[in-house]
């Protein structure tokens, strides 16, 4: 007579422990998608800012080594408008330099401004450039694709002076849009709405005046 081993039970035992484990991997997946997308878009937004915080370095760098004015640009009633666009031509060299991740559509605002001690720009002594793409003043051979459209700072009212306490600091800040990369952006917007379609980014760099003449 044939016997036959049965286990019994078997089967259903491990039923159960592989529904639980199906509802554990669909529950941590999300989660850890979450995670690595939000990562990612750390990463890019990262990497705009420190372009940006670039750029501003090197437009209150050229600002500051022309302090007092250039031969190319002089500090006098004809060029006071224009005084400022070794500034931004400084600035658009890195923002549109090679492997810049800067999306140039998204740049609002370029500020040249008179610096309080904290860094603060001076009221009523900010100049502003906005977008224009061509149409700005000529750097080297080529318009600039912003234009000056506030001039409160005029160069004649900048004080290189003798001393470091009499010297003014120039501010350079650049406002820009960033927009989301990856599908974070798409979940943000779905959880918070859609004023957090992009994310603003702001920096500023401030250098005291050099005289150069």
């Amino acid at each position: 007579m044939r016997t036959r081993c049965v286990v019994p039970g078997r089967d259903r035992r491990l039923a159960p422990q592989r529904g639980q484990s199906l509802v554990e991997f669909a529950l941590v997946v999300p989660v850890f998608m979450l995670l690595l997308l939000g990562m990612l878009e750390f990463g890019f937004a990262f990497t705009h800012d420190q372009t940006i915080a670039y750029a501003t370095r090197e437009g209150a760098r050229a600002g500051a080594t022309a302090g007092d004015g250039s031969t190319s640009f002089p500090c006098n009633a004809g060029t006071a408008a224009t005084f400022d666009a070794p500034v931004i031509a400084a600035v658009e060299r890195v923002l549109k330099s090679p492997g810049s991740p800067i999306d140039m559509a998204q740049v609002s605002s370029i500020s040249v401004y008179l610096a309080k001690a904290d860094g603060s720009a001076t009221p009523n002594k900010v100049n502003i450039w906005t977008p224009a793409p061509g149409q700005g003043p000529t750097v080297d051979g080529r318009a600039l694709d912003f234009k000056q459209t506030q001039s409160q700072w005029a160069c004649t009212a900048r004080s290189v002076g003798g001393s470091p306490a009499t010297v003014d600091s120039m501010g350079v800040s650049i406002t820009y849009s960033y927009q989301f990369r990856t599908a974070f952006g798409g979940i943000v917007r779905f959880m918070f709405g859609n004023q957090w379609s992009s994310l603003p980014i702001t920096d500023k760099t401030v250098m005291n005046l050099n005289p150069t003449n």
